[in-house]
């Protein structure tokens, strides 16, 4: 049997962190999951422990990179097949894994969970950095991403496994970017998600701007720069 292990990084979302692993625990019962607390500095960690979750500590904070860098090498040593990024937020739904795992048994490498594959995008400072980074990975790759910065993303045992021992892997949409020109095949299906529990998102209007600055130098330049450092090839 094909074994799924749901990622959940986490930091600081120790009032939304039960709802989140209890509705997979309590629903989904066949799909695995890790909580990668990345050094939180509220009560995270013992939220989880107190409830018996799978957990894992980072001692500090490093960032969704580092953490999700954790989960995959975690699910590479465990010899899982799939691997799903997965908000701690409360955002993303679950109900939506059946259609992605249908969909990466297709022959994809990567499935992304977007929300305007068939919804267009609402106007706001944030949708409009992710409009510019949906037309820089059109233009350096030919491929039309159209919700490059969602969070909920499911991996192949082959990416798993270059996620897991390649640290300049991350994920984002550069890294997407980069992956597609490198013949991976990376595709989305429509979905909904929820407004976050509780808690602010990380993205205020300054570091909505500082990251489409980021990426947008990355895809463009950084990218090209870059050598493909895992030996995995696209096979469909």
């Amino acid at each position: 049997m094909e074994k799924l292990l749901i990622i959940i990084p986490a930091y600081n979302e120790e009032k939304s962190i039960k709802f989140v692993v209890d509705k997979i625990k309590h629903k989904y019962k066949n799909y695995d999951y890790i909580v990668i607390n990345d050094g939180s500095t509220d009560n995270t960690s013992q939220v989880c422990k107190e409830n018996g979750y799978n957990i894992i500590d980072l001692p500090v904070n490093l960032g969704v990179s580092a953490a999700m860098q954790t989960g995959m090498q975690y699910a590479y040593e465990q010899g899982y097949d799939y691997a799903l990024q997965f908000d701690a937020d409360g955002q993303h739904l679950p109900e939506y894994i059946p259609l992605l795992l249908k969909t990466i048994k297709k022959g994809y490498d990567v499935v992304i969970a977007s929300r305007f594959l068939t919804v267009k995008k609402h106007f706001s400072l944030r949708m409009m950095g992710s409009a510019v980074i949906s037309f820089l990975i059109k233009l350096t790759t030919r491929q039309k991403i159209t919700d490059p910065t969602s969070g909920m993303r499911l991996y192949n045992r082959k990416l798993i496994e270059e996620f897991a021992l390649n640290h300049n892997y991350d994920p984002e949409p550069d890294t997407m970017a980069f992956l597609i020109r490198n013949n991976a095949s990376i595709t989305e299906v429509q979905v909904a998600m929820d407004v976050r529990k509780y808690g602010e998102s990380f993205f205020n209007i300054l570091n909505s701007i500082i990251f489409m600055v980021h990426m947008s130098i990355s895809i463009l330049i950084i990218q090209w720069a870059r050598k493909r450092e895992g030996k995995y090839e696209h096979t469909a």
